[in-house]
């Protein structure tokens, strides 16, 4: 019995992998000749890249060293073929056909449906247009009191910590960036930082963490696997908590009609023209053209809180780390803020946070070492010739951020932590495609503009009352998704 079993299993396998590879024989013949490891019949590479979030990380580097600008692997039936090179880089973002992303996407979906991260064609155009005006400089001048409000919290939540030992300063600035993210998009405050045990809070973590185990657990893809375990189950659970949130945020806004008592008459302070508004009342205002529907309001609402709050969190986890590792940064940083402050205590504007020079330069040098997402994952929907490569239709594309922003061509000695890299002096002449910590071409980050403004207020505000020092515990890096370090981000602080 036990043999015959084994004989239908290997038979079954075998016209499996011979359906597969006749279906797909082209895709296979062009991989075939891009460098890359041997895959193994149906799992492919999976076993030389790992089963986690560490272990694609360093094997990523590892291939990355060993093959150069460009090769290819397999994960089960799909084809990734990484990319290294600036130049062929441009040409896959700036390729105004092939704006889909990756597969490895579609975990998001039911949480973010198809917002602005994963959504495709005519689709994607349409969010886009609509939710880029949200981000003008003159909506994010609106955000700054939020931002600084926020700030002082966190500096008042880690008071404790001054004088005593290091500390992971990493759930601090998490919470921080869950109060920024969720008041400026939906309009609410859930108070992360002074009630961090929310059902709300609690589900974003959940689900954050449920993402992460389904992407390096192959066995979790197929829906029907994943509806059936813990995981799964948990995963449900929290998308009620979720969507009923931003349901209800909605549902509350369009009954306050802000759009007709509040928005429309307002002037913008500084130029006496209108201000254009935030991203929940834009939203809620064009369904009444029937543009949107609710679900797909929500879907964007919380796209805006999943690819805000986590990414932000990671940037400036590791900027607290550079600046208390490297002493004479935190210092030049101080100095540039008592010539913006001198003595005064008023939190910073707009204008103050425009100012602030030598930190942007400290923010874009940390993004440069830890880019906050350090894979960017597109999909080929129809072949492109990159070098002397056909990369075909179908394929998956990795751009590399970790690797590229490592380039000596580009950045000289790239391991050393040196923000002049992004004076005014030192960028001229790099190419575009060789620094994209925000990714670039038509699907670029639409808040970067944001981010840097939260990061500055945000900075500032903890530097001017704390020295930052470093502490003992090395960081561990892994790719979550997002690039975080396993073993959290230790500091010490000293009041100033």
């Amino acid at each position: 019995m036990l043999v015959s079993t084994l004989i239908v299993f290997l038979a079954s396998a075998i016209l499996l992998w011979t359906f597969f590879r006749k279906k797909n024989y082209r895709l296979m013949k062009l991989a075939e000749k891009v460098p890359g490891p041997k895959p193994l019949p149906f799992i492919g590479n999976v076993l030389e890249l790992g089963t986690g979030p560490k272990d694609l990380h360093l094997n990523i580097i590892r291939l990355a060293d060993k093959y150069g600008a460009i090769y290819r692997f397999w994960l089960g039936s799909e084809l990734y073929i990484v990319l290294q090179n600036s130049d062929y880089i441009q040409i896959i973002l700036s390729d105004a056909k092939n704006v889909d992303k990756s597969s490895v996407y579609d975990v998001l979906k039911p949480w973010l449906g198809t917002g602005l991260i994963t959504s495709t064609g005519e689709k994607w155009k349409a969010s886009r247009r609509l939710i880029t005006p949200t981000f003008h400089f003159q909506i994010l001048n609106n955000f700054v009191e939020v931002f600084n409000k926020n700030a002082s919290i966190f500096v008042e939540k880690l008071a404790h910590h001054v004088g005593g030992s290091e500390f992971d300063i990493y759930p601090y600035i998490t919470l921080c960036a869950l109060d920024s993210i969720c008041e400026t998009s939906m309009g609410v405050s859930i108070e992360a930082q002074r009630n961090s045990r929310s059902k709300y809070v609690q589900a974003i973590k959940s689900m954050c963490d449920i993402l992460v185990a389904r992407v390096f657990n192959l066995l979790l893809y197929p829906d029907i696997l994943f509806r059936l375990s813990s995981t799964g189950r948990q995963h449900d659970r929290d998308l009620v908590t979720l969507h009923g949130m931003t349901n209800k945020v909605i549902k509350t806004q369009r009954q306050k009609n802000l759009q007709e008592s509040a928005v429309a008459d307002e002037v913008s302070n500084d130029t006496g023209e209108k201000k254009r508004v935030p991203l929940l009342e834009l939203l809620i205002q064009s369904q009444d053209g029937a543009k949107m529907s609710d679900d797909e309001i929500r879907q964007e609402v919380d796209t805006i809180m999943f690819a805000g709050h986590d990414t932000t969190a990671s940037a400036m986890s590791f900027i607290c780390w550079a600046l208390a590792k490297h002493q004479h940064v935190q210092e030049r940083v101080m100095a540039e803020l008592k010539e913006i402050f001198g003595d005064s205590g008023h939190s910073p504007t707009l204008h103050d946070l425009q100012n602030m020079n030598y930190l942007e330069q400290v923010i874009k040098e940390t993004l440069r070492l830890f880019p906050t997402v350090p894979i960017i994952g597109r999909k080929i929907n129809e072949d492109l010739n990159i070098g002397d490569y056909v990369l075909p239709a179908g394929a998956n594309i990795f751009i590399i951020t970790y690797t590229l922003h490592r380039d000596p061509k580009y950045f000289p000695n790239p391991e050393k932590f040196d923000p002049d890299r992004f004076s005014a002096e030192h960028i001229q002449g790099r190419p575009p495609y060789c620094y994209i910590p925000f990714a670039a071409g038509s699907r670029n980050c639409i808040g970067q503009k944001y981010a840097m403004l939260m990061l500055k207020s945000s900075l500032s505000t903890l530097l001017r009352n704390y020295k930052l020092l470093v502490g003992v515990t090395p960081l561990d890096l892994a790719n979550e998704i997002i690039l975080k370090s396993l073993s959290g981000i230790y500091i010490k602080l000293e009041r100033r």
